[in-house]
């Protein structure tokens, strides 16, 4: 067989052919028995590659020409030449005195093929004539086409179709062992193929090769056999495959674009019921609103947030304790939290005695009297005071000064002691911002807390701020050892008040005079043992800082207003004149 799968007889060719004499395209050898150049025929020996053509018993195969007269229903005897009415004649008879005709190695298809094992044959030598150049083969009608170069030739429809099944039997039966580069590539991976088998084997029952027009079954006498496509199968997957990465791109868009530019989710009005809600220290926006979506005051955190960035008053929100609704819008939630009477904080008024504290805390958590006082004089030691706290025990109240004057969450159903640590907390928070210690030291008292006494008997006496400064100033005056005038001694009555529990203004001499109490700086030098109140922010730094004005002396005619002296003259005329307004002259 040769490369194009027929037989290896020549094909003559015409005189005037411009490839006259052109080695075939390939420069194959002459066909076996034939001389190139020479006007002779030459005998070669035995060809060597007949031997391995008759061992070679897996291709039993009928020579081309037998087989397309048996499909078509023509005598093996018959040959091409009755099909087109042309004479009997050999056209290939070689003419004595004829310059021999080259075959350039390749085939043009019309002589029968010659079946494997057989010895290669010499087409001239049964001839005994050569060619006859006065007839011209190609000149009429019923001439043989001229022969054609391998890359341009074109066999009959009927020779493609058979040499095509032909080709494909032979690659089926046993695969080539000769690649030729020239030849395209066939794929065969089943994914493109469609094969069942990746090794190539037969289609089963069923099956249907697209390629196949049932000349392999006719010739087999079996029914046409399908190949199963997987084509479908595998497009399937990958639209399947696309079409939910679509659908996630969407989704994930569309939720972007909802969370960037569409509103976000609210209730709408103000809502109904009542709610507690506490607000902690240090808590913003996101964090007030998660507070109070999780209370179930507002449905989404973003809508409270783009409220609060829409109300001008939106950024003063605080900390605190907060009577709201239930499912109300979130502008409406903003404007209730604006509004002081929605505040339900539970406020430390500066200057306020513990004891008042205490039964605030009570009245708020709904507790019976004295619970909370109970709870304070039990468990101060663990409340959170600090180092500094003096432990002499004339000291009545231990967490005096340390309820910091301030607003607190003291939601209903907390425990007494949550509330007092939360405000001793706070208390250790401010001092620390002020340099009590340093004070101390300038004014020769025992450490910061005689100077957080100053500070809530400032606090006690005075109205403004310069009334709190001028004070200080006078504490500290009477604090002096070269004081004669008053023989360092106080004389507050806020100090006396305290110890009684009471707020007078009058207070007889008798009882001020002869009362032995440690509170009572009418009676004993210096400070009392501790804070007479929970002094604010704005006490504590006027007595870090009072004036030096040399004032010794004070006394309120109207209550409202404070007048200081520097002698004990100026005080007396101010005193006799204040014993008038009461009629105690």
């Amino acid at each position: 067989m040769t490369e194009y799968g027929r037989g290896p007889g020549s094909e003559p060719w015409h005189p005037e052919d411009p490839l006259y004499g052109d080695q075939g395209w390939g420069g194959q050898q002459a066909a076996h028995g034939q001389g190139q150049y020479g006007d002779q025929q030459q005998s070669y020996p035995q060809d060597p590659y007949a031997q391995q053509y008759q061992n070679h018993q897996q291709y039993p195969q009928q020579p081309y020409d037998q087989q397309q007269q048996q499909q078509y229903g023509q005598q093996p005897q018959q040959n091409h030449q009755q099909q087109y009415g042309a004479p009997q004649q050999d056209p290939y008879a070689q003419q004595q005195g004829a310059q021999p005709q080259y075959n350039g190695g390749w085939d043009t298809g019309q002589q029968t093929a010659m079946p494997y094992g057989a010895e290669p044959q010499d087409p001239y030598a049964q001839q005994p004539g050569g060619y006859d150049a006065t007839q011209d083969y190609y000149g009429t009608p019923e001439a043989y086409p001229p022969p054609q170069p391998p890359g341009r030739r074109e066999a009959a429809p009927e020779q493609q179709q058979h040499q095509q099944h032909q080709q494909q039997e032979q690659h089926q039966q046993q695969p080539s062992t000769d690649w030729d580069p020239d030849e395209p590539q066939e794929e065969t991976h089943p994914f493109f193929t469609g094969a069942d088998d990746p090794a190539g084997r037969e289609p089963r029952d069923g099956d249907e090769d697209p390629d196949d027009d049932g000349s392999r079954a006719s010739r087999r006498g079996g029914k046409t056999k399908k190949k199963k496509s997987r084509s479908g199968c595998a497009c399937l997957v990958v639209s399947v495959v696309l079409l939910g990465g679509l659908g996630g791109v969407s989704y994930v868009g569309y939720t972007f674009w909802k969370k960037q530019f569409g509103a976000p989710a609210d209730f709408a009005g103000t809502g109904s019921g009542e709610v507690e809600v506490e607000i902690p220290e240090g808590s913003l926006g996101y964090d007030i609103a998660n507070i109070l979506r999780k209370k179930g005051v507002i449905k989404s955190s973003d809508a409270f947030v783009a409220a609060q960035n829409d109300n001008p008053k939106g950024k003063l929100l605080q900390a605190g304790v907060y009577l709201l609704k239930k499912e109300m819008s979130a502008a409406s939630a903003i404007d209730l939290m604006l509004d002081p009477k929605s505040q339900n904080a539970f406020v430390i008024p500066e200057g306020t005695r513990n004891v008042k504290v205490y039964e605030m805390i009570d009245k708020r958590l709904e507790l019976k009297e004295g619970t909370t006082a109970k709870v304070a004089k039990t468990k101060a030691e663990s409340l959170g005071l600090p180092d500094w706290a003096d432990d002499n025990p004339d000291v009545k109240d231990p967490l005096e000064g340390f309820l910091y004057p301030a607003a607190y969450p003291v939601p209903k159903g907390s425990k007494p002691e949550d509330a007092l640590q939360r405000m001793v907390a706070r208390a250790n928070k401010e001092y620390e911002n002020v340099d009590l210690e340093a004070t101390a030291k300038k004014y020769n008292l025992d450490g910061p807390w005689q100077v957080l006494t100053v500070a809530s008997l400032v606090q006690a006496e005075g109205l403004t701020h310069d009334d709190f400064r001028k004070m200080a100033e006078v504490v500290y005056n009477r604090l002096e050892p070269d004081n004669t005038i008053t023989n360092r001694k106080l004389e507050f009555d806020s100090a006396f008040n305290y110890l009684k529990n009471q707020s007078k203004i009058t207070i007889g001499s008798k009882e001020i005079r002869t009362n032995p109490d440690p509170y009572n700086t009418y009676y004993h030098k210096g400070l009392p043992p501790g804070p007479i109140s929970n002094p604010g922010m704005d006490a504590i730094k006027a007595s870090l800082n009072p004036t030096t004005n040399g004032w010794m002396f004070f006394i309120s005619l109207d209550g409202k207003k404070t007048d200081f002296t520097k002698t004990v003259e100026e005080h007396e005329k101010l005193n006799e004149k204040w014993k008038e307004q009461q009629g105690l002259g």
